[in-house]
């Protein structure tokens, strides 16, 4: 469990990183998962609904940037998502009813691993309350070199930022240089060795740089709610909604606090990945480099 100062620092900061969560043999099992799913990737021409694909990616040469929902798609990540040591850090910072939101494995392998551009995961996802992380499970060494997280700490006590492209569609990411009183250079990288877990609150601003380094920088994120959060978008399938309840009690009474919000409408043109979606964009932050035997291609 987190101390009372970190779940102080998470309130004043909008983040904050447990170090060792994962022990050596779960660590172990969810690397080698991630390596089986990615080979599955071998023969695709395009993304589909498990694989979001690098631009360099070729059917005899897969490169996976996404595995998309896995808690939906393999049911060890649906498991995983109750992981008691992680579970009583959520309940620290969401009360006692969690409920998993979301899921998704960021890969950024070797020198080419794209970035993500500037972004509140509020934006994508409103909901009557607030009280929504992120998880960051990191399954390799995070440092500056191979496209650690960046936040910009308190941002989450500010403004729901525009989140939509030139011509007013949502794509899912900020123009940093339209946001007034908005210092991207303040942004803190989150470091942390394997096995550790980073918490972001969803209206956090943060993103990460391509990957540059020669190791890999494999993250798998949750998004977790607390049980009286409820979707402005609605909810589809309530039997289904009700059970990613990893802790408490579900409830049908939405707790309503005034938060800052704009709705991700009209959708994204090209629906797809936050990769897919930020291609839209009006600028981009990160350089983005090609392999120098592509660039000459």
């Amino acid at each position: 469990m987190l101390s009372a100062e970190a779940v102080e620092s998470y309130r004043e900061k909008g983040y904050v990183v447990a170090l060792d969560v994962l022990d050596g043999a779960m660590l172990s099992r969810i690397r080698q998962t991630v390596a089986e799913i990615c080979d599955g990737a071998r023969g695709l021409s395009t993304h589909n609904d498990v694989y979001d694909l690098e631009p360099t990616h070729r059917p005899d040469a897969p490169r996976v940037r996404r595995i998309k929902v896995p808690h939906q798609n393999f049911p060890f990540f649906r498991e995983l998502a109750g992981y008691p040591p992680m579970v009583e850090i959520l309940k620290q910072l969401l009360g006692p009813g969690v409920r998993l939101h979301g899921s998704k494995i960021n890969l950024k392998a070797p020198g080419y691993g794209s970035p993500v551009e500037w972004h509140q995961d509020w934006a994508f996802y409103p909901h009557t309350n607030d009280d929504l992380l992120a998880v960051g499970v990191m399954l390799e060494d995070m440092d500056l070199d191979n496209g650690a997280l960046l936040v910009v700490p308190g941002t989450h006590k500010g403004p729901t930022w525009d989140h939509h492209d030139a011509d007013g569609y949502f794509c899912g990411a900020m123009d940093p240089a339209a946001c007034p009183g908005l210092d991207i250079g303040r942004a803190e990288p989150i470091l942390a060795k394997a096995g550790s877990m980073s918490f972001h609150h969803v209206r956090a601003v943060h993103g990460s740089a391509q990957n540059f380094s020669t190791k890999p920088r494999t993250l798998l994120l949750y998004e977790f709610a607390a049980a009286d959060a409820y979707p402005l978008n609605g909810v589809g399938d309530f039997a289904e909604f009700q059970s990613r309840m990893v802790a408490g009690d579900a409830t049908i009474e939405p707790r309503l606090v005034p938060t800052p919000i704009r709705m991700p409408l009209p959708p994204a043109r090209g629906q797809g990945s936050i990769y897919e979606n930020q291609t839209a964009t009006r600028r981009r932050y990160f350089e983005l480099r090609q392999e120098p035997e592509l660039a000459t291609r």
